[in-house]
């Protein structure tokens, strides 16, 4: 009797995954891309813009915290649906207010839907995929961020000038989130309870399965062990390198080159696109270290080739090519992804299935948290500087990865699983 063919329902699932990923940075980004044009509707000033900013931060931090514990409870299916239209309905919320504090009330409901998309999405692909496959799978749904981040100047201009109002930009993914529920709903289940899995799949997905259990570990537990510490190190030193890119990169080419908000779609889409190649490159880099040698091995030289790409980034600054100073952020942007892609993994690397989205939601709150600081200083550094106040804000994220990375093998000098 022939081998049974395997289906492949587990890249489905991860291409809902995608979507949502997507979805979740068009909506990030739209205050972004918008905000110049709202500073003179709405007449916010800049002080009142980082109040607006730093809503979304701290609510972020707080709500990561509690999301990673409501997904490890209500379960992936449930959570990520109530989590998706939170922050729906939170996005279509900015269109209806017209002060500073209603932008700054709107996104901090924006932080505690999006809060719970990747404590969702690290569960998922625990469950789906085998260690194996687990940092290439990461790597495609994160990949969200990037294509979310460079449509998001492509289309959203467009819409606000068809629409000829720009509440439209708050307005247009509200009926895609909801088709997406509806699917999210209808389609997934854990591959066990799953129809459309073969025993094949199942065999294969389970291939390298831990014992289940039903046991809560408490917060307390988790911070007690040194690898937690580590994801939230790798986190909180990593993750406000990407909200600089995010937050201050149209800023950066603005302030250098002159370049408008007409003008700031095609390079954007060129960071982010060539990132989100990048990001899967190094995934890839990774499952394959992973087959040919030990997983502390092969993760910590993932980290590193990650890092190493970050590097020149210090020379946007110094460049008087505005297309070289893209290619430049595009591959420290590619670089952070990988790293995001093989932090996320680690987590699952380490920490058995039943707490991942509770050490996912640890590290988004140390990564949000970082967010929150990282502004402040990066502020303090472009007041009254112009364009040589990027020097030190691209100098650190040049360096943080290769820092972090440190402190992590310091924390793991062997990457292997834990009981808990």
């Amino acid at each position: 009797m022939s081998e049974q063919k395997k289906t492949r329902i587990r890249w489905f699932i991860l291409s809902l995954l995608f979507v949502a990923t997507t979805l979740l940075y068009i909506d990030r980004a739209a205050l972004g891309i918008m905000a110049p044009y709202l500073q003179e509707q709405v007449g916010w000033t800049e002080r009142q813009y980082g109040y607006i900013t730093s809503s979304f931060m701290i609510g972020y931090a707080i709500c990561f915290l509690l999301m990673g514990r409501f997904v490890d409870r209500a379960g992936a299916r449930k959570g990520y649906a109530v989590s998706v239209g939170l922050w729906s309905v939170a996005q279509l919320a900015h269109s209806l207010v017209s002060s500073w504090v209603g932008f700054a009330v709107s996104r901090f409901g924006l932080s505690i839907g999006q809060s719970g998309n990747f404590p969702v999405s690290i569960k998922v692909v625990a469950e789906w995929f085998p260690k194996k496959e687990r940092a290439l799978a990461v790597g495609i749904f994160n990949g969200g961020a990037n294509v979310g981040t460079m449509v998001a100047p492509l289309v959203i201009p467009a819409v606000v000038l068809f629409f000829d109002s720009w509440r439209a930009a708050f307005v247009w993914t509200f009926p895609v989130s909801l088709v997406w529920i509806v699917c999210w709903l209808k389609f997934y289940s854990g591959p066990g309870r799953n129809r459309r899995v073969n025993r094949a799949e199942l065999d294969y997905i389970l291939s390298d399965a831990e014992e289940a259990t039903t046991e809560k570990v408490s917060y307390g537990k988790l911070l007690g062990v040194r690898a937690t510490w580590a994801i939230l190190a790798g986190k909180f030193i990593a993750d406000p390198i990407w909200w600089f890119y995010l937050f201050w990169g149209a800023k950066y080419l603005h302030t250098r080159f002159g370049l408008n908000l007409s003008e700031i779609g095609l390079p954007f889409f060129t960071i982010y696109l060539a990132s989100w190649g990048g990001g899967i490159l190094l995934g890839w880099l990774s499952s394959r270290l992973l087959k040919t040698g030990s997983l502390n091995r092969g993760r910590k030289l993932s980290m590193l080739a990650c890092a190493v790409c970050a590097l020149p980034v210090m020379l946007a600054p110094h460049t008087e090519s505005v297309w070289v100073a893209v290619a430049l952020i595009a591959l420290a942007a590619g670089g952070h992804c990988g790293w995001s892609a093989n932090i996320f993994s680690l987590m699952s690397d380490v920490f058995p299935k039943k707490v991942t989205a509770s050490i996912s939601g640890l590290g988004g709150f140390a990564g949000a948290v970082g967010g929150f600081i990282a502004p402040i200083l990066i502020g303090a550094s472009l007041e009254g500087s112009g364009v040589d106040g990027y020097v030190i804000p691209f100098t650190v994220a040049a360096f943080g990865y290769l820092f972090a990375l440190g402190v992590i093998h310091w924390l793991v000098p062997t990457v292997r699983p834990i009981k808990m």
